[in-house]
């Protein structure tokens, strides 16, 4: 009996009907996650999960990112819910938008009312957003206020005399119609009902950090993609993206040791950097130094202009799961690295606790989802 039989059994024996649940839905380029959680006694308590690889659809291999139409994510969608291991019984959802469809700043404003910057931030936002504030669903909040030294105008050629002008950060996010329609067609077409779209950051955020006070790194590693923030209390203060991901590793393995993708895409989940075959781990070293370098610029850059140090190194997303990243990650960064475990916020069966900390990295946008519709659902 696998594990997710196992925990549907086990569920089902203690949880009652008329509790709140929600779905929870990361649809990425190589794959789909879904998370169900409900909530029992206060807590959250983890339903059911799932993945399912996009590749078949496309005719191409399990790992590899694919570009598929709305009606093929959702018939992919459709067969991971009604999958007999996964059962989901909830319409009731939150989806993930990928990052790349999205833009993302923090602006300096003065410090007015809410009613004054309702109309002060769209205006400002025009300068930063590469496309007409009409072909974007414009989204802001007030970050916690900073107090900014502003030269005196009146004052010249003499020593130079500060004013304290209040000010407030506000971070602005922007997404494009047609990528919000284009979701809304998904969800449409697989049956669901999406309470909100949300941008995977804010999901991955949710599920993987605390509240420590230091600025930590999130690395978020997908297929084709390795995404990098830096998050400081809950403010996302930069971001880079990073055009290499896991799919450029499983395609060195190929190429190097006369493989099939799909062969060494098995090799790479099931070994990794984690076993003693040399050759491999080094392949796996060589793909992945690229990465590690651009990572360290854009610390070092962080650092630099921050003039703070990085406290933590969170590894994330489907890639992040390769066995060995952290400890290869560890060696060539400064600073702690960890491997995200986002089960660890909601209730689970014991027996599952070593599963979900190996595939955790990979569900931290679907559990950050289904945490946020579920404190909805109350």
């Amino acid at each position: 009996m696998d594990f997710l039989t196992r925990l549907s059994q086990y569920l089902s024996k203690f949880l009652k009907k008329g509790e709140p649940v929600a779905l929870g839905v990361d649809i990425g380029s190589s794959a789909i996650k879904i998370v169900q959680l409900t909530k029992k006694n206060g807590q959250a308590v983890l339903e059911t999960y799932g993945e399912l690889a996009l590749g078949p659809y496309a005719g191409l291999g399990i790992g590899q990112a694919v570009t598929l139409p709305p009606d093929k994510i959702a018939q992919a969608l459709i067969d991971l819910m009604k999958e007999k291991e996964v059962n989901i019984t909830t319409k009731k959802c939150g989806i993930s938008i990928p990052f790349s469809s999205s833009f993302m700043s923090v602006i300096e404003m003065p410090e007015v009312s809410p009613k004054q910057l309702s109309v002060m931030v769209p205006l400002e936002a025009r300068k930063y957003i590469p496309v007409p504030i009409t072909e974007v669903t414009l989204d802001w909040s007030v970050v916690p206020k900073s107090e900014v030294l502003v030269e005196d105008p009146e004052v010249s050629d003499v020593p130079v005399i500060a004013t304290i002008t209040p000010k407030v950060d506000v971070l602005i996010v922007a997404i494009h119609n047609e990528t919000i329609a284009r979701y809304q067609e998904i969800v449409a077409k697989a049956g669901l009902e999406a309470g909100f779209f949300e941008i995977e950051i804010f999901s991955t955020m949710r599920a993987v950090l605390d509240d420590a006070l230091r600025p930590v790194m999130i690395m978020d590693m997908g297929a084709t993609t390795t995404k990098l923030y830096v998050v400081e209390r809950g403010i996302i203060l930069s971001s880079h993206t990073i055009n290499r991901g896991s799919q450029d590793i499983t395609s060195t393995i190929s190429k190097s040791l006369g493989l099939t993708i799909e062969q060494a895409e098995v090799m790479k989940r099931k070994v990794g950097a984690a076993g003693d075959d040399k050759n491999l781990n080094d392949l796996i070293i060589v793909s992945l130094d690229y990465i590690f370098a651009e990572m360290n610029n854009a610390l070092l850059s962080f650092e630099k202009k921050h003039k703070k140090t990085i406290a933590k190194l969170i590894l994330v997303g489907g890639g992040s799961a390769l066995k060995g990243l952290a400890e290869l990650a560890g060696n060539s960064f400064k600073t702690e690295v960890v491997s995200a475990n986002p089960f660890n916020k909601v209730s689970a069966p014991a027996f599952l606790e070593n599963i979900l900390k190996e595939t955790g990295p990979e569900f931290a946008v679907a559990i950050g989802l289904a945490l946020r519709k579920l404190a909805e659902e109350e």
